[in-house]
């Protein structure tokens, strides 16, 4: 469902650039909209790093010019040493700096001192830790919404993210272990290095984006990315409403927050949606009017009015329609043990195993979501559970548990569960997934998060592998081979349902981190969920945005990129190669896009990942390239400017390393001619142990 376009609203609104002092003297660059009326009202902050006046200029003019038509100031911030605001970058300081932001705001005569912060991802972090700050550093705080955002308190945004389900690699981000931080560790470069547009910054565009490259060449970008504090749930004292989609990796900190925090101070909405707001009507949908219920929201918190969201259900989820759940855990889900059947069943996959796995963290693109997992399942020992034709759905909603029982060829095994739904005609969905590393034993495999139903006649299927690249970095090889037939192919017929996973074609050896489970000590534990009283009232009204920005995305004649899927898998047959090629820039708005105010924005993004089946685990490679250019026609003289990343990780005799390239260029000075001037050109490289 596209969302309804709204031009009529109960206030007319105009919009004003403003910059709001810290209280250390930094500026900091905001857009503020604001419904024209002689009464003061509440202000909502979204504090977000994606720079206001391009990055987020298309999302911002269809959310904040709503709220504002709706009796709200809504105003939008580039944090310190971001987009057009001065200063450094620190995540750390993020929540400090919004709180100085909401006194300000709460401090104009236009506003009645009542705040709101809400925000996305890394805005919806900052939101929620502003939400623990104490009453003295943010006494104007009164609500929060929080949209995908992380508490902190896991590995990397959830148990089915890269390495989660408790084993080593669950903690061991710092080691490499997981391939999407490094990508995404390119794109954050590029972000942080990308420079103040003089239409806005004024003269000053150039100090302020020198002194934001000297610091990028003191720095460490090969790093993992600094998510933060870990959120003190005991500190939260204003309302949050938190929110994620099923395909979000970090939709587990809305159950925690349920767990944790009072009722009085918290509601959870999860939905079929990836990582971006509800009312944007992204695949797999369907979208809520997501402004209309936040509105309710702040009605409530921020103008005192009845709007009875404090009387919505604690959880409202989708499986197959609307539930609630008045309490989490709640006492209408009760855990459903299900035996595995068979015999022994070897695993030992393929080291291409996982090429189908989906991104990391879905925005919306056309093949963002995993596809049909019937090859993955080819690779893997699966084990099905039937719905009975006859009966009703069954219904979960929860942490689906896998226990296995583990004996590792070599010192340790690196198992990857994936629970999918199989249909009739042998179409395989996946539902959820977790991973772990650990030696032989028992393994009890902790997947995401997860709201689904199993339609009747339906199988329930666990697929257990040995390999999930490029989500975990391949175990490497003992020292010796492990022994088997490593020369056949295709999946080996088990016994009682089960089907073993197939090896690989590597002459030199079966694949390294291979096991083999025996059944009688696996089990599968849902989380089964039957009706409860809430369910018939839950609904949420269709979506509705303000106008778009009109950003055009003009045609690119003879372009090397017009025609690259947003998602590729290449097979070299003679070396035994396999290559997963991610456009990353491949969404709404595509690579080229043209402003409004005169700005015309390329970007082209790269994530190449490789792995050679005859050379093994080592071969495993990975490289992004994130190329950034603004060019600004409207200037006199003509302004642009460049930012380019490449970053390479891959084994070596240690462990990881990991290279990461960085050049930036401009016009800088008076009377540029149009040449450009390499400001920056700086390379990094860093060992990491390995995984």
């Amino acid at each position: 469902m596209r969302p309804r376009v709204r031009s009529s609203f109960p206030y007319p609104a105009d919009r004003t650039d403003v910059r709001v002092p810290l209280p250390d003297g930094t500026l900091l660059y905001a857009r503020i909209w604001r419904p024209l009326t002689d009464e003061p009202v509440p202000a909502l902050l979204e504090y977000d790093p994606g720079r206001l006046t391009d990055g987020t200029a298309p999302r911002d003019a269809q959310r904040h010019p709503w709220y504002a038509g709706h009796g709200y100031a809504s105003v939008r911030v580039d944090p310190r040493g971001r987009g057009n605001s001065q200063g450094l970058p620190h995540r750390r300081t993020d929540a400090g700096d919004a709180a100085a932001v909401v006194a300000w705001l709460g401090a104009q005569p236009w506003c009645t001192g009542r705040i709101g912060m809400t925000g996305l991802g890394p805005g919806g972090d900052t939101a929620l830790r502003a939400a623990a700050l104490s009453a003295e550093a943010a006494p104007a705080l009164a609500a929060v919404v929080a949209v995908g955002a992380h508490d902190g308190h896991d590995a990397y945004g959830g148990a089915d993210g890269p390495g989660g389900g408790g084993g080593r690699v669950a903690h061991d981000r710092g080691s490499g272990g997981f391939a999407p931080p490094l990508t995404a560790g390119a794109a954050a470069l590029a972000a942080a290095a990308a420079p103040p547009d003089p239409r806005y910054a004024g003269d000053a565009w150039p100090d302020l984006w020198a002194r934001r490259l000297a610091a990028l060449d003191a720095g460490d970008p090969a790093g993992p990315e600094d998510a933060g504090t870990p959120l003190a749930y005991d500190a939260v004292r204003v309302p949050v409403l938190a929110v994620a989609g099923w395909h979000d990796p970090r939709r587990d900190t809305v159950l925690r927050l349920l767990e944790r925090l009072p009722r009085h101070l918290v509601r959870g909405v999860l939905g079929p949606w990836p990582c971006r707001y509800p009312d944007r009507g992204e695949p797999p949908g369907p979208a809520i009017g997501f402004l209309q219920e936040t509105l309710r929201w702040w009605d409530h918190h921020l103008k005192g009015l009845r709007t009875g969201v404090m009387d919505e259900p604690l959880l409202r989820s989708w499986t197959r329609g609307w539930r609630g759940d008045d309490t989490w855990p709640p006492p209408h889900v009760t855990p459903v043990t299900y035996a595995l059947q068979g015999g022994p069943a070897p695993v030992r996959s393929p080291l291409h195993t996982g090429l189908d796995a989906g991104r990391f963290a879905p925005s919306g693109g056309d093949a963002d979501l995993p596809p049909d997992q019937r090859a993955e399942d080819a690779l893997s020992a699966c084990f099905d559970v039937a719905v009975p034709s006859g009966g009703p759905p069954v219904e979960v909603l929860g942490h689906p548990v896998v226990r296995l029982a583990v004996r590792a060829d070599g010192p340790a095994a690196r198992i990857t569960v994936r629970l999918c739904d199989v249909a009739p005609d042998g179409t395989s969905v996946l539902v959820a997934r977790g991973t772990a590393t650990g030696a032989s034993g028992t393994h009890a495999v902790r997947c995401g998060a997860s709201g689904h139903a199993f339609p009747p006649g339906h199988r329930i299927r666990v697929a257990v592998s040995s390999a999930y690249w490029p989500w975990v970095w391949p175990l490497p090889a003992p020292g010796a081979p492990a022994p088997g037939d490593t020369r056949a192919r295709g999946p080996a017929a088990g016994a009682h349902g089960t089907r073993a996973a197939a090896p690989s074609g590597d002459p030199g050896g079966t694949p390294p981190g291979g096991f083999t489970l025996d059944p009688a000590g696996c089990s599968l534990l849902l989380p089964v969920r039957a009706p409860a009283p809430h369910d018939a009232t839950v609904g949420f009204p269709g979506p509705e945005q303000a106008p778009p920005l009109g950003v055009g995305v003009p045609a690119m004649l003879g372009a090397p990129d017009g025609d690259r899927p947003p998602l590729l898998v290449v097979r070299d047959v003679a070396r035994g190669v396999w290559r997963l090629e991610a456009d990353a820039c491949s969404g709404e708005h595509g690579s080229v896009r043209a402003y409004p105010d005169g700005l015309e924005l390329t970007e082209r993004a790269v994530e190449t990942y490789e792995i050679d089946e005859g050379a093994g685990p080592l071969s495993a490679r990975m490289r992004a390239e994130w190329h950034m250019r603004w060019h600004r026609p409207d200037l006199d003289p003509p302004w642009h400017a460049a930012v380019e990343v490449r970053a390479e990780a891959g084994y070596d005799t240690d462990g990881l390393l990991v290279r990461t390239e960085l050049v930036c260029t401009g016009t800088v000075g008076e009377g540029a001619d149009g040449g450009d001037e390499v400001l920056l050109h700086r390379t990094w490289e860093k060992h990491l142990p390995r995984p």
